[in-house]
């Protein structure tokens, strides 16, 4: 028994050797994080170390009570016991949410997980500009009792004495709103309490989602200064870090009231203005009027169109997308809205248009209010074609006892007894006259191939397929139509199918530039659409300019394959 229990035991040597060999990668493959420091000020940062051989670290858990910034890894190799180790080493600076003592929670590192460590933040001394520190943060709000929805503009200021190397300047989204970075940051040199300051104005966009206090954190930053040759020459430099933390800011978010309008729409100011306003018109021609709007306390996206007047029958309306402008006055949001209409008339006569209406809630003074232009009336006149175009009867208005008659029989329906049999018998004639001049082109096309056709002298110019009235029609369609309806005229015009033979066919270049321009805002869905109409009626004023034909040359013999007869 002793010696089964010996042999038992007993380890074969290459065995021992690799456990041997082993036990030293063991002790490497530990996972282990630790701060730099264990204890900040509220607004500074800590850096957080992670060394392991295993995968990146799952940083989510570290979202809920700190902001991360400055990632970054490194990776090590090194021969250990005649092995190769690897270590990786992976950091992230911490900047604390809110104050006391915070925990770094476990982090799953691959397989493996790191220890929680507990980290003391203390409360941040807010510098203001009567401390005459080095840096220090103002935050200014539009509007501290806004209501629900509503754009609110936040301007955070940054003042810092010493030239930065670096910086991040951070103002956490509040909880229950939004908020956007709006523009491009800019900059400014200011004395402040007699020391000159260099300032950097950065403007955000906030949106309650919900009534009640909502906390607007401070600001926070955290940078490094350039230095100078006083600052290392008499020591004064240090490290160079530079922080500061802003006042934080508590709004009064108040409820949309129970009288207030739909579309929800609540601003400080709203101003409308006519910028093309006409007098007059003419039937089958676009008149263009053009709409400016000026929104104080809104954005695009807040903001909705201004509505296309409706006119029924007298006239037809072409409304082009708006074009949106956002700045800021001051603190508070600004948005300028322009819009262009194009009132095509059809009838001779006076035609009114009614003017703009939006109704919005003024913030200001907590009332419903609604702005609006006057309408336009517009004298509209024959068009230049010189078609006949119907007039517009004016009710209201007497007429002539001798022209009573006349009107009332040519608006009379027709008695339900009588029937038009003479009228009846001449349509079905004249049906019956048109499939006989049918059958006689197609017979007549049969025998024309035995026929000679002539053929274009070399350099005649090819005969436009259009008169007047389709020049005209062109011009009508690019004034008020859409630019499917463009191009389908000018393919008739020139009796294709396609745009691009349309192109091939123009003499003019540029002609040919701007259909190319109308290819690509159609297509790619890009462009300025106004610019473009503008383009077109300049390009067509008179009609397309066609190139020359290109001819053959005049043998005397028929052509060897005849063109089909319409």
């Amino acid at each position: 028994m002793t010696g089964m229990a010996s042999r038992q035991f007993r380890w074969p040597l290459p065995v021992l050797a690799m456990l041997l060999l082993w036990l030293p990668m063991v002790a490497m493959a530990q996972t282990r994080a630790w701060l730099e420091q264990d204890s900040i000020a509220a607004g500074d940062t800590v850096t957080l170390h992670i060394e392991t051989d295993q995968g990146a670290p799952d940083y989510a858990p570290l979202n809920a009570d700190f902001s991360l910034s400055a990632q970054s890894s490194n990776r090590q190799v090194q021969w250990s016991n005649g092995g190769v180790q690897q270590r990786n080493l992976y950091t992230v600076a911490l900047t604390p949410r809110r104050t006391g003592t915070l925990q770094v929670p476990p982090l799953q590192v691959g397989n493996a997980r790191t220890a929680p460590l507990a980290l003391q933040v203390s409360d941040a001394v807010v510098a203001t500009p009567q401390s005459n520190a080095t840096a220090f943060i103002e935050t200014e709000v539009d509007d501290p009792t806004p209501y629900v929805q509503q754009s609110v503009g936040v301007v955070v200021r940054l003042y810092f004495a010493s030239q930065l190397a670096s910086g991040e300047l951070v103002l956490d989204t509040p909880s229950g709103a939004s908020l956007q970075r709006v523009g491009e940051d800019r900059s400014d040199v200011r004395q402040v309490n007699g020391r000159r300051y260099n300032v950097v104005e950065r403007r955000f966009l906030l949106i309650p989602e919900r009534s009640g206090a909502l906390r607007v954190p401070g600001a926070r930053f955290t940078g490094r200064s350039a230095g100078g040759f006083f600052d290392d020459f008499f020591g004064n430099g240090g490290d160079g870090r530079m922080n500061a933390v802003g006042a934080e800011r508590t709004l009064q978010v108040q409820a949309q009231p129970a009288q207030a309008v739909q579309p929800w729409l609540p601003l400080h100011s709203l101003q409308l203005r006519y910028t093309t306003a006409p007098s007059s018109a003419r039937t089958g021609e676009a008149a263009t009027v053009v709409v400016e709007a000026i929104a104080n306390g809104a954005t695009r996206a807040q903001f909705t169109d201004l509505p296309v007047p409706d006119l029924g029958d007298a006239a037809q309306v072409f409304a082009e997308p708006a074009q949106y402008e956002e700045t800021f006055n001051g603190s508070t949001p600004r948005l300028k809205i322009t819009r262009r209409y194009s009132i095509v008339p059809r009838q001779v006569g006076s035609l009114r248009v009614p003017g703009p209406r939006v109704a919005w809630w003024n913030v200001d003074s907590g009332s419903a209010q609604q702005a609006s232009l006057p309408d336009l009336q517009l004298a509209v006149a024959a068009g230049r074609a010189g078609a006949p175009v119907a007039q517009a009867i004016n009710t209201d208005a007497a007429l002539p006892e001798d022209a009573a008659p006349a009107v009332a029989s040519s608006l009379a329906p027709t008695a339900a007894g009588t029937r038009p049999w003479p009228w009846m018998a001449a349509a079905a004639g004249l049906a019956l006259l048109w499939l006989l001049t049918l059958a006689w082109g197609w017979r007549r096309g049969r025998h024309a191939a035995t026929r000679t056709t002539p053929v274009p002298r070399p350099g005649a110019i090819a005969p436009a397929t259009s008169s007047r009235a389709s020049v005209a029609e062109l011009r009508r369609a690019i004034d008020g139509e859409g630019f499917d309806q463009v191009e389908a005229l000018l393919c008739s015009m020139a009796g294709v199918e396609r745009l691009e033979q349309v192109i091939e066919r123009l003499a003019d270049p540029a002609q040919r530039q701007t259909l190319q321009a109308l290819q690509q805002a159609r297509w790619g869905g890009t462009g300025d659409v106004t610019a473009l109409r503008a383009r077109l009626r300049e390009s067509f004023r008179d009609g397309p300019h066609w190139s020359a034909a290109s001819g053959t040359v005049d043998t005397g013999l028929p052509p060897l394959y005849p063109p089909r007869q319409p």
